[in-house]
Formats: C-alpha cells, structure tokens, sequence
C-alpha cells in the first residue's frame, strides 16, 4: 500500500521574512498516516513530497538531524555530517548524546542537548549560542541551534528536529568589533586633553572623561545644553561665537585660540581652544570637536621665566663684581657686565670671542686648558687670590670662581671675578700684627717663666727663717708670735701666687706632664681641705664636705688633682664674705666622678662668665683689693681637667654664689660590690634608659641627644639606617628615637629590620618625621612604630613617653 508524508512545516517565514542570520520559530511537526486517495491525482504529476523535503534538507546551509522518540538518530543532512564528522549510515540509530555532543563556551562544562530536552518536554528550544560542537574526530566548532518536537496525527511526540549552524566565523567578526569597539574607548578615555562634541546647534552630544575630571563638573550639567550656556556662561565669548559659527558652514578650524576664563568650580584658568569638523565617511559631517588645553601653568611658568630672566639681567648689568659668561664648549667669551670694563679696563665688544688666557685670567693657553679640564671634572673651580693684569698694565688682585650650568641644553661659564685687592691689605696688615702678637705672646710665657722662677729664689730662705723662728717659739713674746703668724700667712699666700705663676708657665710652654697612677678621690680630697683650712678659718666660713661611702677610683696625678680641688677651694673662699657657706661634694653619673664646689659668695656677672676660665680674668678689682689673686688658678684648673680627659663647667648668678662642677673618667675595675640605694635612687637608675637617636641631619641628632642625656638618659647616635642596625645590635637600646626620611634604608624599613634583631622584639620605637597626616601615622603603625612624633618635637612629649615605659623594659644598670 503506498503511504505518503503529510507534514506542515509551517516557519515564521509564513508570516514575515527572516532578516540576518535569525533562526525561524518552528512549529510542531504532524506526520498523517496517508495523503487524501481523492486528492492522489494531482500529485501523480509532480515529485514525491519526502524528495522534495530530502532536496531541500540536502542544500540548506543548516545541519539537520532527526531522531525517532526513543532519541535515536533516523538523519543527517550533509551539513550535518561535516560538522559532526558522522555518516547518515554511521550515524543511523545512534543517540542524540552520542552524535550531537556540545560543551559551554565560556565554561567548558557539557551542554544539555537541546534535542534531548525538546524530546523530553514536547516544546521547542532555542535559539542557543555559546556552545561548542565536538565533532566526532574532536574538532572544535561555534554553533548555534534549536529543536522542535515532531507529533504524530494524536498528538503525541513521535520524533525530534535538531537544526544547527556553524557560527565561528560571525562570533570572530563579533569579538573583532567588540575589541575594536573596547580599544577605541580606551583609546578615548586615556586622551589626557579634555574635549566636547557638538552637534549643528552647537549644543553638546558628548564629552570624554578628561573634560568631566579637569573642570568638575556632571555629565548632566554638559550634555544636551547650548555651549554658551555652560558653567556661569564661561565660553559665551563673542569671537569664539563667531569662529564656531563658522566651522561647520564654511569647513574652517578653530586653532589655538586662547582665552582666560573663571570657573565655578575651578577658578580662573587659562585655555587654548582648538576646533574642526568631525571627518566621517562620505566627507559629510554635522558634528564638532572642541579641544579644551589648560595652559595656565604653562603661562604662569612662561610670565615667571621671563621675570627671573629681567630680574637675572638687572643683576648681571649692576653686579659690583665682574662676571662673564663663557661658552664650556670653546671657551670664547660671550658675554661680560660692566663691571668687568671698570675692573681690567676692556669693553664688551673687545671680550667678546676671546678666551680667558687672552684677557690675563690664565698665564697661557695650557694653562687655560687645563683649568678647563678641572672645570669639566668638578663642574667648579675657584682661586682665593688671582693676580691680574689689566688692559692699561696695573695689578689687581681677585677672587676667581667658576661654575658650569645648563642654559636650554647647552653648557655654560659663568666666572665672577672680584677685586680683593683692599682685602689682600687688610690681611697683610692683620698677618704682620698677628705675627708681632705671636712674638709678644711668647716673650710674655717666657718672662713669666722666669718670674716664676727668680721668685723662687728669695721665698725659700724666707721659709727657713720662719722655720727657725719657730723653733724659738718657747722665748716668744706675744708680738712675736704675732708677727710670726702674719709671717706665715703671708709666706703661704706668695707661694700659692708663685706656684700658680710658674704652673701656668709650664703650660702654656707645654711643659707639663702628669705622673698618672690609680688613686681614691677620698684622700686627695682630706688633703685638699687640710691644705685651705687656715684661709677657711681666717674668713670664718662653714665649710661642708660630702664623699660618698664607697671609695672612688680614678687613674690621675695627684699633686694636679689636689691643685684643682686647692684652686676651688680658695676662689670659693676668696669671693665670699666672712661667715658664708662652702659646700665640697662628691657623686658619681654613670662611668664620672662628679665634683661639685658651691658657694654663698658674690657671684659673676653674666658678661664675665663665659670668659672665667681665661687667663688673667677676674672679676671687677676694687680699690680694697680684697679678693686679690692674679686670675690665673681657674685657667690653671681649666687645663688640668681636660688633661685628665675631664670636664669642668660653671653655674653663678650675680649676689646669689657660684658652683662650678668637674667630671673626671673612672676607673671600673676597682668598683667595690655596689650598695643598696635608697628608694628615690634606685627608681632614677632603674628610669636612666638606653636611647638610641637615628636622624641623618647630624646637628639634630647630637642636639638631641644631648637633651636626653641631660635628663639622665644613656645614648647613642646613628645617621644611616645601616649604621643604626649595627649599633642597636650592640647598644641593646630600650627605645629607638628613629628618623623617617633616611638615606637608602628609610626608617619604616629600618624599624622593621630593628624589630627582627635578638632582644630588640619588644623595644620602644618613636617616629620621628616632618609628615603629621593621619595616612603618615598609619604608615608608621603598620611598619611597627609604637609612637609618631611631628618635628620639631615637644621635649615633654618625649619625657612623658620615656617616663611611661613599662619597669620590664628598663635596663640593668
């Protein structure tokens, strides 16, 4: 029985055309079990209707499978077959899984099979893109497809179309625009220049985001609106209406028109406009670009250049110095002041184009040479004293200094030569006085030498006459005795005279050598006291005496430590009336012994105490001479301290006594077990802390650690973050004062490092920068500071820091 296909493709090319590439709605497929016998005739003529669809699924660029309703394959067309690498024949009664397998684009996880679901669920699916067919053979292919159900006459599902088509090249030409289209508007969006576009009516289409960042202002403030009505009406400028106005009529470019504009947002700015029609395909365009440049920096630079130019050239013409400028690469002269003609007596025009030797600066042309040589090197050269010569043949004496700078890429001389020859009086005239100072000078230590000396001679059989007198004290009578006394006194009083004399002629002719030995501070100082007790007892003063009860020892020369305490002792008792006070202590500070002499006496003046430790100083004699003395015991003491490697330093106020204090080096090897201190002692050595002070500015950092050490602290200075390493890993310090801004290795870097060194995990570390905003602070917290302090810092701030450490984190002293 001959059995005929009635199908009702019907597509959504029954309504409207399909555009592009857009795929037809399908609608479901109904297979009727036999055509219309009454109607056979009049297909007897024409093909069979399954040639006609076999015909038109074998030449549609579309591959197409069917499937029965159990998902086996019934065909492919041959599109199909080549997409999928399967034969009708091999592919015949396969799964749809199997022949037709496809993974995600982007995520490259297996798809469902549309035919698989359309099956399943009797609706249609699709379109789909972003799928990958895998071929049979493995090849990769860009497809985009859809199935529709096929029913029967009841209605059932009795088999399933999948159509699909290879889509690789569109989505290259897609991806193509889409990176022409991404790298275009990065092209634009990275243009540094602010620009608009305009239409016809100059009002603006668009604008990039330069124009919206440089001026402040909103897109929906700028698009849309009338130019001239932008901002406070800014770019409504009659001769920039006018230029505008022409663009787009008459083809003309707008450039480099320059206007000076306020802003609202931004103030009063400089801008150069340049303007041209939009060139679009075709040659026709209805379209303006406006480039906005702001020159205002550029102009304020160009006004201020030709400022310091007037101001430079002011100069150059009234410089009471001459000055000529030079070209490095020749060495002719190009340039000369006015200066220059008074000074060596040639003009501007007979300077120019010659070199320096010619004009006398050099003795000859090797000479010449070779100075420059030095010049390229050093990139300066200067002579503290030139003799010169000028035209007319007279003798001048200058300084020369030259210097080598950039002129807009080209290298410059400049020599300024200045006439000394005043100066060069002057400092003969001061070299041959000082040279008669120095002779008289010399002559003065020598006669005191002698005078020391020849004094000598008569003060010792003096001596023994008093001697001998004493031995015959029992047959004295009372004026005797008191005769022998004043004898005495008086003797004493020449001795102490001539001894000081003769010690200071020693050295100051260098002459003096100590006899160093180990020695404790407690002997010299009862030795010392014996030796000015008759003066103390005749003035009456309460003289008061403080050692402390472990022995001291120091590596001195005794006979010059006793001259020191001696000297002291005596202008103490010189220079305070009868009844006062005298205090002698000693104390130690750290590795120095502290001796402290004070007194209730008249003071010094504010202008004599810088100079006390002169020779020959004293303070105003009056007519009594009551003080007396020659002023030389407290240079005397001035140099026996710093021969022992000691310091002495004074403290007085006029009416209100004096103290003057010596700190001598001692010796720690015959330290004694130390003594419990008291409560108030022991706390001020367990606060004495180890500082270690980093700052590259040398001054700020001596400064300062000077202050500390003031406060009792121990310190150490470092001016590179590497050195500082190297000390803190020696020193040990408690707390780390640490300059940011350090050469090479800054100072967050160098906290870090300090943190990481053995026994340095918990030490205090202090920031020390000129940058106080609240991102510097954060920085200095993430690098591991646990203070930021802003320079200059407020010293109480650091001694409330310091004083605020835990007792853990002191040092064992």
């Amino acid at each position: 029985m001959l059995t005929r296909v009635r199908t009702n493709l019907t597509a959504a090319t029954d309504q409207e055309p399909m555009r592009g590439n857009a795929w037809p709605s399908f609608h479901p497929i109904t297979v009727g079990s036999m055509f219309d016998p009454h109607s056979l005739e009049r297909f007897e003529a024409l093909p069979e209707p399954r040639d006609w669809l076999g015909v038109a699924l074998a030449n549609i660029s579309d591959g197409v499978i069917t499937a029965n309703a159990a998902g086996r394959i019934t065909y492919l067309n041959p599109v199909a077959e080549r997409l999928t690498a399967w034969t009708k024949a091999d592919a015949t009664g396969q799964s749809l899984d199997t022949v037709f397998q496809i993974i995600h684009q982007t995520t490259r996880l297996t798809a469902e099979n549309p035919a698989v679901r359309a099956l399943r669920e009797g609706i249609l699916v699709g379109p789909a893109d972003h799928s990958l067919l895998i071929s049979r053979t493995g090849v990769e292919c860009a497809i985009e497809n859809s199935a529709v159900p096929i029913r029967g006459a009841t209605g059932d599902v009795v088999g399933i179309l999948l159509v699909f088509r290879d889509v690789t090249e569109r989505r290259a030409q897609n991806q193509a625009m889409r990176d022409s289209l991404v790298y275009a508007q990065n092209i634009i969006a990275t243009l540094g220049q602010p620009f608009l576009v305009l239409d016809k009516t100059l009002r603006v289409r668009t604008a990039n985001q330069s124009f919206y960042r440089d001026f402040q202002v909103a897109s929906e403030e700028t698009e849309g609106r009338f130019i001239y009505d932008l901002g406070n009406r800014q770019w409504d400028i009659p001769r920039l209406r006018e230029l505008l106005e022409d663009v787009l009529p008459d083809d003309h470019s707008l450039q480099g028109f320059v206007v000076e504009c306020d802003f609202s947002t931004i103030g009063r700015r400089t801008v150069r406009l340049n303007a041209r029609r939009v060139l679009q395909e075709g040659g026709h365009s209805e379209l303006i670009l406006l480039a906005i440049e702001d020159i205002t920096d550029r102009r304020r630079a160009d006004t201020m250049l030709c400022d310091s130019e007037l101001r430079y050239r002011r100069l150059f013409e009234t410089a009471q110095d001459a000055i000529l400028i030079v070209d490095a690469r020749t060495g002719a002269i190009t340039d000369a002041n006015p200066f220059v003609a008074h000074l060596l007596d040639y003009s501007r025009v007979e300077l120019i184009g010659k070199a320096l030797w010619q004009i006398g600066v050099f003795k000859d042309q090797a000479a010449s040479r070779a100075a420059f040589e030095e010049l390229q090197a050093k990139r300066n050269i200067r002579y503290d004293h030139l003799p010169l010569q000028t035209k007319a043949g007279r003798r001048v004496d200058v300084e020369f200094v030259s210097n080598v700078y950039e002129v807009d890429h080209t290298s410059v001389i400049q020599c300024n030569i200045r006439d000394i020859t005043e100066r060069i009086c002057l400092e003969r005239q001061v070299a041959e006085q000082a040279g008669a100072l120095a002779d008289l000078n010399r002559r003065k230590d020598e006669f005191l030498a002698m005078l020391s000396h020849e004094l000598r001679n008569p003060i010792a059989p003096i001596a023994n006459a008093v001697q001998l007198l004493r031995l015959q004290k029992a047959n004295e009578n009372a004026i005797q005795e008191q005769a022998r006394a004043i004898i005495e006194r008086q003797l004493g009083q020449l001795s102490h005279l001539v001894n000081d004399l003769l010690e200071v002629s020693r050295i100051v002719t260098g002459r003096v050598r100590l006899r160093l030995e180990e020695i404790v501070i407690e002997g010299v100082v009862n030795q010392s006291v014996e030796a000015v007790r008759p003066l103390i007892e005749q003035r009456h003063h309460q003289l008061t005496v403080s050692l402390p009860p472990e022995p001291i020892w120091l590596n001195a020369d005794v006979v010059r430590l006793e001259q020191i305490i001696v000297n002291l002792l005596n202008n103490a008792a010189k220079y305070t009336d009868e009844q006062g006070q005298i205090w002698l202590t000693i104390t130690t500070e750290g590795n120095e012994m502290v001796l402290r002499v004070r007194d209730t006496g008249v003071g010094i003046t504010p202008e004599l105490l810088p100079h006390i430790f002169e020779l020959f100083t004293q303070g105003r004699r009056s007519l009594d001479r009551s003080q007396g003395g020659l002023g030389i015991g407290l240079a005397l003491v001035d140099r026996l301290v710093e021969m022992h490697e000691g310091t002495i330093e004074v403290h007085s106020m006029l009416g209100r006594g004096s103290e003057f204090i010596v700190r001598l080096p001692m010796l720690s090897t015959h330290h004694s077990p130390p003594v419990p201190l008291g409560n108030e002692a022991a706390e001020t050595l367990e606060r004495a802390l180890r500082v270690l002070v980093v700052d590259d500015n040398v001054d700020a950092a001596r400064s300062l650690a000077l202050l500390l050490k003031f406060s009792g602290h121990y310190t150490r200075v470092a001016h590179s973050g590497a050195a500082a390493l190297e000390v803190a890993r020696v020193f040990q310090p408690n707390v780390v004062i640490l300059d940011i801004g350090l050469p090479g290795m800054d100072g967050h870097e160098t906290a870090q490092r300090i943190r990481r060194l053995p026994g340095l995990d918990h030490v205090v570390l202090i920031a020390m920068t000129g940058y106080g905003q609240e991102t510097d602070r954060q920085r200095s917290r993430d690098a591991g500071f646990d203070h930021h302090l802003v320079k200059p810092p407020d010293m109480q701030t650091v001694r409330e820091i310091l004083a605020a450490i835990e007792p853990a984190q002191l040092p064992v002293v």
